[in-house]
């Protein structure tokens, strides 16, 4: 009984490997500015990382925002597209990410249970770029679009 425990809980543990493996969102993402298009009053993602935790995944972002202040955010939630807190983000206080396909997931930021951003993400074919598309309103209510660029480190 302890053996199939044991390999039972191995085999797990291996598909959970393989699925996040094949994640290729997972890892550290450098914004190429200058291929970027961002509106001059918003927040700059200046580094992303993917990290597998548990059977979730962790999206830890540092950035400034319009004003220039530094700032730092985290979530930690599934592909589901299910609303998971998000912290150190003023913008939102929930976000959730669904996978599209492979190498493709949406998004959605809320705050106070409004939408107030949605985007994608794509990782290009050979998984050494990514650019992500968003559109939302601003503080003071103003509509935003960006396109941003990122480069696998």
């Amino acid at each position: 009984m302890k053996v199939r425990t044991i390999l039972a809980s191995l085999v797990c543990f291996c598909a959970g490997l393989a699925l996040y493996a094949a994640d290729p969102n997972l890892g550290t993402w450098k914004l190429n500015e200058s291929k970027s298009k961002l509106p001059a009053s918003g927040a700059k993602n200046t580094l992303v990382v993917y990290t597998a935790a548990g059977d979730n995944v962790k999206v830890a972002v540092d950035g400034v925002d319009g004003s220039g202040k530094a700032f730092h955010s985290e979530w930690t939630g599934k592909y589901d597209g299910k609303d998971y807190p998000v912290t150190g983000d003023a913008a939102s206080d929930t976000r959730s990410y669904t996978k599209v396909d492979a190498n493709t997931l949406s998004f959605v930021g809320k705050k106070g249970g409004k939408t107030v951003f949605s985007g994608k993400v794509v990782v290009a074919a050979d998984g050494k770029t990514r650019t992500v598309t968003s559109e939302g309103t601003d503080a003071s209510g103003k509509s935003i679009a960006s396109t941003s660029f990122y480069d696998k480190q």
